[in-house]
């Protein structure tokens, strides 16, 4: 059942082109259209929610939104995220027991999920989970266990007490590359703060200082701490000198999850993993197309994976005001409807004919800059397998960071 005919019908600009969206193409985005599309979700797997941006309040919400009826009406138990398996486990712990508090829980969690918007999130699936003790939501990351800030409290605490005369040079490549685990190295550098030489090359030293100690053999704790932190830092984006992340991990990891547990799950992360194809960045242009983890996970589960795109056409971000996108980006495309929010639901073969083809999405990452406006974007070959679905929002406004 739609309820399509029963919403207002969008204004479309007076001439429309062969490319523009049809009248009968999108839908407001009402709570019956959400309705709608999760019920049309329903018979997959793995659901990919992918946003243009971290730090926007309003695609988080359309998220949010869309997660809840998943889990409400369809069945879906576990949501996946963007961060280690380590971060994850203490999410799951506070929805299933309710101990200390989600922004407590977030503690440690990656920058963009410590949000007022996340906290609220993880709030509803505790309520939820309450609700239903024999069927809980699950809460998953899809990263492999890494380095932690108290990772270099040990490695610091064991130097002090055992060669004090080396905790000076000790401290001199650790103190400054620790700061990555609030904001990440190539952000730093974006952003003109970082202190100048590599993380890794700092963190290398580290670990062969480590290993120079007497008796450094025997402490094997210390030592795998330090090697954890050089494998953080080697792995990074300004360490691997890449955008593209470790795709086939995060695929391997979500699928064996789900694999192991049988539960449904949504795959919140950025459009570019979120992808059901290779993606090509716009900042990386040499790189080509690259796998995504919605690309692998795509080949594995067929249709039974599904991929939706959240994106906007302006707005005020706190971190950079975000002009209105170039005419040849999907966004400006999108944007001519004349609605706060609609979604384009690509699957039926009328509409993937008129709009399949080679495209180009704005990503707003850490590292956006308003001046190369243009370059913040990536490309797919064919949006229509890329992306099943787009939710697009007219105007966005900042998360609000937790303290």
């Amino acid at each position: 059942m739609t309820h399509e005919n029963t919403v207002p019908r969008p204004t479309l600009p007076s001439s429309v082109g062969p490319r523009d969206p049809a009248p009968h193409d999108v839908a407001p985005l009402t709570d019956a259209v959400l309705d709608d599309l999760a019920a049309s979700l329903a018979d997959a797997t793995i659901v990919g929610l992918g946003e243009s941006t971290r730090f926007s309040r309003e695609t988080f919400d359309a998220r949010d939104r869309l997660f809840r009826r998943l889990v409400r009406h369809h069945g879906f138990r576990a949501l996946a995220l963007q961060d280690t398996v380590a971060v994850a486990d203490r999410l799951d712990r506070y929805v299933g027991t309710g101990e200390g508090s989600a922004a407590a829980a977030l503690d440690d969690a990656w920058r963009p999920w410590r949000t007022a918007e996340m906290v609220a999130a993880l709030e509803w699936i505790r309520g939820f989970n309450q609700e239903h003790p024999h069927d809980p939501v699950r809460i998953f990351g899809v990263r492999p266990a890494q380095a932690r800030p108290e990772d270099y409290d040990v490695v610091l605490a064991h130097v002090r007490a055992s060669a004090p005369e080396l905790l000076p040079e000790l401290t001199s490549h650790l103190e400054p590359i620790r700061t990555a685990h609030h904001t990440d190295e190539h952000v730093q550098r974006a952003r003109g703060t970082h202190p100048g030489r590599p993380f890794a090359d700092h963190a290398r030293d580290a670990l062969a200082l480590i290993r120079s100690l007497p008796g450094a053999h025997r402490d094997e704790d210390v030592a795998a701490r330090m090697r954890r932190i050089v494998d953080f830092h080697e792995r990074s984006v300004a360490g691997r000198g890449s955008y593209a992340g470790d795709a086939a991990v995060g695929a391997d990891t979500l699928g064996d999850q789900q694999r192991r547990t049988g539960l449904r799950a949504v795959y919140w992360d950025g459009i570019a993993h979120t992808s059901a194809t290779e993606v090509a960045l716009g900042l990386a242009p040499e790189k080509g197309p690259q796998p995504s983890v919605g690309s692998l996970l795509r080949a594995r589960y067929g249709a039974r994976y599904a991929s939706v795109a959240i994106g906007f056409h302006h707005g005020d971000l706190g971190v950079a005001v975000v002009p209105e996108p170039a005419g040849d980006l999907l966004d400006a495309r999108l944007g001519a409807v004349d609605l706060p929010a609609h979604r384009l639901d690509l699957r039926p073969a009328a509409v993937r004919r008129r709009w399949d083809g080679p495209a180009r999405l704005r990503v707003i990452s850490g590292v956006y800059d308003p001046s190369r406006d243009a370059a913040e974007h990536l490309a797919v070959a064919s949006l229509a397998d890329a992306f099943d679905v787009l939710v697009h929002i007219r105007r966005a406004s900042p998360v609000r960071w937790l303290p």
